[in-house]
């Protein structure tokens, strides 16, 4: 998925909006910049910081229709695998059912040559509908044996006919709702990549260059935050080595801080690590390939995307999207978090990457950049929204 609030490459956060020529450089970006192109000169305009943040929500809003369309484009892969499946399965009874009209048809014959007068079997082939036959109880009467099993053999592939023809019907109609969800997605998120290109187009070189150093400073906290997150783990993990020396039997979690939760969570066993690491091996075999949004491989990703390839090669299935994903294990504290966890970002989880250590991660970004190698602190710590162990 996409980063949403850092600009990676000089020029990659601003607004731009068409405004008059003003009489310097200087005051033509300051006028890209602002929401209202007929704002009276003087007027205050938004800071760097404040246009990046407005590319970065668009960003995050095309982050959220990608995943919205990830869902629709799963769901309406299923519902069209049902509804062929349903057609085949009409097509088969119809077959049974001309069948069965056949062999009343024979009867029908039989006693129209014998002379019988209103052939009863007759009847029944003129009937629409499966009540129409039961309420012809005193033709039944009449009948002989074979006559009446033939009769129930009609009715039997009428009735399951009608019933997944109707089925099938249902199913189309549902497919053609997941289709028309899955185009309205494509769009949103198409309109919004456009509107942030359009913002980013805008830039001058001095722009980007300010962009450039607000980035910087971004990466260097968040390299900060990354290596304290770091520390904070390798003193749990002393602490429970030294823990088991003693045969104390301390709490797993000890040398967590406050901000961690709760401490009983167990660290990974053997058996995960060795998933893990098939997982990350997969992911940092990634590096450097193309974000897409919608994309699942093997020559682009988005996030969600890359995190369900790589544990796919551990063994392990994952859902498609961050919204399923997040469910698909077990949710730890950020203090306790193992290579292989996946991380999740932003209050509504449009994001993921895959934990490697040290307050690392390995994610796919958002559009313009490359699957990498990043501090999961990269959009600050509120950004982070949970980790979940998923095997």
């Amino acid at each position: 998925m996409a980063s949403h609030r850092k600009s990676r490459t000089p020029g990659t956060r601003v607004a731009g909006i068409r405004t008059p020529a003003l009489a310097t450089a200087a005051l033509t970006s300051v006028a890209l910049l602002s929401q209202t192109a007929e704002a009276a000169p003087g007027e205050d305009r938004p800071s760097l910081e404040e246009v990046e943040k407005k590319v970065g929500d668009l960003y995050r809003q095309a982050e959220s229709a990608t995943e919205k369309y990830n869902a629709a484009k799963e769901k309406t892969g299923k519902q069209r695998k049902r509804v062929d499946t349903l057609l085949d399965d009409v097509a088969k009874r119809t077959q049974k059912l001309n069948e069965a009209r056949s062999e009343l048809g024979s009867y029908a014959a039989a006693q129209y040559r014998t002379g019988a007068g209103m052939p009863d079997t007759a009847t029944f082939l003129l009937a629409e509908t499966p009540q129409d036959i039961f309420d012809q109880r005193q033709v039944l009467d009449r009948m002989t044996g074979r006559q009446k099993a033939a009769v129930d053999d009609y009715v039997t592939q009428q009735t399951e006919t009608m019933k997944k023809r109707q089925e099938a019907t249902e199913s189309l109609r549902t497919l053609t709702e997941t289709q028309g969800d899955l185009k309205t997605a494509k769009a949103t998120v198409q309109k919004k990549l456009a509107d942030a290109r359009e913002l980013l187009s805008k830039l001058t070189a001095e722009e980007k260059a300010r962009l450039a150093a607000i980035e910087k400073r971004k990466q260097e906290e968040a390299a900060r935050k990354a290596a304290e997150l770091a520390r904070q783990q390798a003193e749990q993990e002393q602490a429970r080595e030294e823990a088991a020396q003693q045969g104390g039997g301390a709490s797993e979690g000890s040398g967590s801080t406050g901000s961690t939760g709760s401490t009983e969570t167990p660290p990974a066993d053997s058996s995960y690590g060795t998933k893990a690491e098939k997982a990350m091996a997969f992911a940092r075999a990634q590096i450097g390939k193309p974000y897409v949004w919608g994309a699942t491989g093997p020559g682009s990703y988005d996030c969600s995307g890359l995190t369900q390839a790589a544990w796919k090669a551990a063994g392990v299935s994952l859902p498609r999207t961050t919204y399923d994903q997040v469910n698909a294990g077990t949710t730890v504290p950020v203090s306790q978090a193992q290579p292989g966890d996946l991380v999740f970002f932003y209050d509504d989880v449009t994001h993921v990457g895959i934990y490697i250590g040290n307050g690392m991660m390995i994610h796919a970004p958002k559009p313009g950049t490359y699957v990498r190698e990043e501090s999961i602190y990269y959009d600050g710590d509120s950004a982070i929204h949970s980790v979940v162990r998923p095997a």
